[in-house]
């Protein structure tokens, strides 16, 4: 059986642990019946972790009970950028399993229940709940909004990412947060409602921003490329921009000007958002 499945990318500033939006890179995952395990992966990180502890082979077997399969995976997906490369990895093997939920298995092996929901729904989604209650719902998403992608070499662990959070945030920090949700959702579901502060976030990218030491500047920049608005992708190093159709090679030109004149390493893709979700053939 073959799964394939998007990235996402999960926050989008103000929806912390919350949202997840699709985006048009792939994982796929081909499992078939076999004398003995066998796994090959091209790709991302193709070869790094080709044994019984990749973890698509670990959640085959969890699925199935026993290691009589082949398993082949090819990822167009980072791994540790903040694109969901660990829940996109888990939902489609335990698809290619056969597993009758995916995004429970996806949530409960990556953590992240937003992450594992917009793999496997597709499009905006809103999800909260862990490995046994999980409740993931679509939201409404303007056909026109487009993403660049912006992709450091540098990866960066959620672990790391996450131990620089502070354990309490000031109570105007999260009114902060929770007004900016509102007005991202808003301006999401229709782009003439769209307004600046719609990516700002007080909870977590603050605090982030001195493990990337140009991720602020780099914000900045897309802005004035002519983003609506820019944020971390999930726990990075990818940032993200909120572009239409026309302003897309724009920014996208300006954040390859910026890796370059910064001497960062790395790579800028102009995509569409995913609408599909998880797919099995």
């Amino acid at each position: 059986m073959l799964a394939r499945v998007p990235a996402s990318s999960a926050n989008l500033g103000p929806g912390f642990d919350a949202l997840g939006l699709a985006l048009a890179r792939y994982v796929e995952v081909r499992v078939e019946p076999a004398d003995e395990f066998t796994i090959t992966s091209s790709g991302e990180g193709a070869g790094r972790f080709d044994s019984e502890d990749h973890l698509g082979a670990r959640v085959v077997h969890e699925c199935l009970g026993h290691w009589n399969f082949s398993i082949h995976v090819h990822s167009d997906i980072p791994v540790s950028r903040g694109l969901g490369s660990s829940a996109a990895l888990a939902v489609a093997a335990a698809a290619a399993a056969g597993h009758g939920s995916p995004l429970l298995v996806g949530t409960r092996v990556d953590g992240h229940a937003e992450n594992a929901a917009a793999s496997v729904m597709g499009g905006l989604v809103v999800a909260r709940g862990h490995d046994v209650d999980v409740v993931a719902r679509p939201l409404a998403l303007d056909p026109e909004w487009r993403v660049v992608v912006v992709v450091p070499d540098e990866e960066l662990s959620t672990e790391a990412a996450r131990r620089v959070l502070p354990r309490e945030v000031p109570f105007a920090d999260a009114v902060n947060n929770l007004s900016a949700l509102g007005l991202l959702l808003a301006g999401l579901a229709d782009h003439h409602l769209w307004h600046p502060d719609a990516v700002s976030d007080a909870l977590h990218q603050p605090y982030r921003s001195a493990l990337l030491s140009y991720s602020t500047e780099l914000l900045q920049c897309l802005r004035e490329a002519g983003a609506a608005g820019s944020c971390w992708s999930g726990a990075g190093s990818t940032m993200l921009a909120f572009v239409r159709s026309d302003s897309s090679p724009t920014v996208a030109s300006a954040a390859n000007e910026f890796l370059s004149r910064r001497g960062v390493a790395g790579r800028v893709w102009e995509l569409e958002v995913d609408r599909a979700g998880l797919v099995v053939s």
